[in-house]
């Protein structure tokens, strides 16, 4: 067996070694084939390569930096808003307790919008919180101009102030958008100057988060509630010092302007922003007036529901079923209110046929519907009887 073997072995070795030279020689000519093929691609390669080295900065082999022009619809919309919103200082007199002429120092800092320029003045829309108790006003313009600025009128009820400035050195002025064409979901940015004039012209973009958002609003510090601000809601962050700055559409046009925040530990993202078009009445009536002329009916006012239930049916004698309204406290002399035959203690249910719920129900159908020189009908309770009266109101000023 052994020898068979050994015997087939040396007939295969024979004919191996002429089949492996034919294989070699095939692979070589199939080889050389192939690179000639491929040598022009080569070259393009290496040229290539050469070329990428070449255009590369010296010394910096293997990093490129690269200059990129992004524009974007946000980005023009910054751009076309940016320079109409200011930064606002309020300053005041400090207390000095050792004898010595008071000091003036800052009080704090605020954000402001500039949406006219007229007869070599600018006149600037903010926050009535970031100009409260200001002995002086500093504008900050967009490039670092300051000017002083003089109040022309504030408003507490809407947190709305206009100021005026020389516009000397104003080039730009904002352009108002329509806030009740506003939908939730749309983006919108806002430009302030968020934690001081340090960080001015800080910009933040977010959505409309909801719209026509009720706020009650305490204005007196006595922990009940004054008035509902309507406002909208959005995401995009805004800090103390963003008050009065804007909130620009996509359009770069302001439909908002920023008023407060939100700022609970368990709340984030909730920006609030007065509509442009609740603002633009109140921005009229401060530049012509220097104040917002609502109109009064001369009376001062409780709510119902603080009164306990016993004095409600046993003292002022009202219905089982009358559980909502509001009680005159006091009537003026010679007031609207007055004139009509209302007195204290009467409880206002009504005006027009509207219910009114409350104190802030009143002001809110009052304040929204009415003028001065109009006239209202009053449904009220007295001794427990349901009766009317019409009166003619007259502005909050001439009382």
């Amino acid at each position: 067996m052994g020898y068979y073997d050994e015997g087939r072995t040396e007939r295969h070795k024979r004919g191996g070694k002429s089949g492996y030279f034919l294989s070699g020689l095939a692979g070589v000519v199939i080889g050389a084939g192939v690179v000639i093929a491929a040598l022009p691609s080569i070259v393009d390669y290496q040229n290539d390569e050469q070329s990428i080295v070449d255009h590369q900065p010296s010394g910096n082999r293997g990093t490129e930096q690269v200059s990129l022009d992004v524009t974007t619809d946000i980005t023009k919309a910054v751009d076309r808003a940016k320079d109409t919103v200011v930064g606002i200082t309020n300053i005041q007199e400090s207390m000095n307790f050792f004898g010595a002429e008071p000091t003036t120092q800052e009080a704090g800092t605020g954000s402001g919008v500039i949406y006219k320029k007229e007869g070599g003045t600018a006149f600037i829309v903010t926050n009535y919180h970031v100009i409260e108790g200001a002995q002086q006003l500093e504008v900050t313009l967009a490039d670092g101009t300051k000017e002083p600025a003089e109040l022309i009128g504030g408003d507490v009820w809407t947190d709305l102030a206009v100021l005026s400035i020389r516009g000397v050195n104003v080039e730009k002025t904002a352009e108002f958008g329509d806030s009740e064409a506003l939908k939730i979901g749309e983006p919108v940015i806002a430009i302030g100057n968020p934690l001081g004039l340090e960080f001015s012209g800080s910009v933040t973009q977010g959505v409309v988060s909801g719209l026509e958002r009720a706020i009650p609003v305490d204005l007196n510090g006595d922990t009940i509630n004054d008035w509902q601000a309507e406002v909208l809601q959005t995401d995009a962050a805004i800090n103390p010092g963003n008050s009065g700055g804007a909130l620009v559409n996509i359009a770069g046009q302001v439909v908002g302007i920023n008023s407060m925040k939100i700022a609970q530990s368990a709340v984030e993202g909730i920006g609030l922003s007065i509509p442009i078009d609740a603002a633009l009445p109140i921005i009229k009536d401060l530049e012509s007036f220097g104040e917002v002329r609502r109109p009064a009916m001369g009376v001062t006012l409780q709510n119902l529901s603080e009164l306990p239930s016993y004095h409600q049916q046993q003292t002022l004698k009202l219905p089982e079923a009358v559980k909502e309204g509001v009680i005159i406290e006091q009537v003026l002399t010679n007031s609207p209110a007055a004139k009509a035959g209302l007195r204290e203690y009467d409880v206002i249910t009504a005006l027009d046929g509207e219910p009114v719920q409350d104190v802030i129900a009143l002001r809110k159908y009052m304040y929204n519907n009415k003028q001065d020189g109009d006239t209202v009908n009053v449904t009220y309770y007295r001794d427990g009887k349901q009766r009317e009266t019409e009166l003619t109101l007259v502005a909050e000023s001439d009382l």
